[in-house]
């Protein structure tokens, strides 16, 4: 029996519009959609996603990734969602794995894919839209050029200040920090005034902060700042 596909897809953003032609044909290729889900078990992805593919005959498993510490735990939960993918790859099935942008940038794919493909599966990473790519289009707002450099950070980077001070435009991710310490390490670096705030880009709850001193603490884990200097 030939043995499924396991995709890797990237669904965009947020605004369903954003999948691209690639991604809706792959997951309508794919009998099993492995589709990452909070604690509460919610699927953003696969909402998302539900927005531009029929879902009709395919089988959805939610899949819980640790909010933990411990690199142990957590790799023993890659195993096991891998292992789980693997059982539908050896009756023929192809899998689809949702992911939340682009399956390059901070993707949970990238934690099950290699640990399929070393099984000898064939393995393929569909490209999606970046969060920050269709923030500043949403902004209207080019976000380099070619004398200019472009860095993306995360929040909860250790070298956060460091990195803020760096020349071209800066891109801020991951939202695990206080959101006051990131506006006190842009005040710090005189970059208050050119950063702009913007959570769940593409979302119904989209929000737009370009005054920095309005941004609080409890905002969304999906907020990116753009920071051109």
């Amino acid at each position: 029996m030939k043995k499924g596909v396991f995709y890797g897809v990237g669904i965009g953003p947020g605004d369903p519009e954003l999948l691209t032609l690639k991604a809706v044909k792959t997951i309508e290729n794919s009998q099993i959609i492995l589709a990452p889900e909070t604690k509460s078990g919610q699927s953003l992805a696969l909402s998302i996603a539900e927005g531009a593919v029929d879902f009709s005959g395919k089988k959805v498993v939610k899949i819980a990734f640790p909010m933990v510490k411990d690199a142990t735990i957590r790799q023993k939960r890659y195993e096991a969602i891998a292992k789980e993918a693997e059982g539908y790859l050896n009756q023929g099935l192809n899998v689809s794995m949702l992911n939340l942008g682009d399956v390059s940038i901070y993707s949970t794919v990238s934690y099950i894919l290699p640990l399929i493909k070393e099984k000898g599966f064939e393995t393929q990473m569909i490209p999606g839209i970046t969060s920050f790519c269709a923030v500043g289009a949403r902004l209207q707002e080019s976000l380099t050029s070619i004398e200019k450099p472009l860095h993306i950070v995360p929040m909860c980077h250790e070298g956060l200040e460091e990195n803020i001070g760096l020349k071209g435009t800066k891109v801020l991710m991951k939202n695990k920090e206080s959101i006051e310490s990131v506006k006190k390490a842009l005040a710090e670096a005189g970059l208050l005034e050119k950063a702009i705030l913007v959570e769940n880009c593409g979302l119904p709850n989209e929000k737009v902060i370009y005054d920095m001193n309005e941004a609080q603490d409890g905002g969304s884990y999906f907020t990116t700042i753009i920071v051109k200097d």
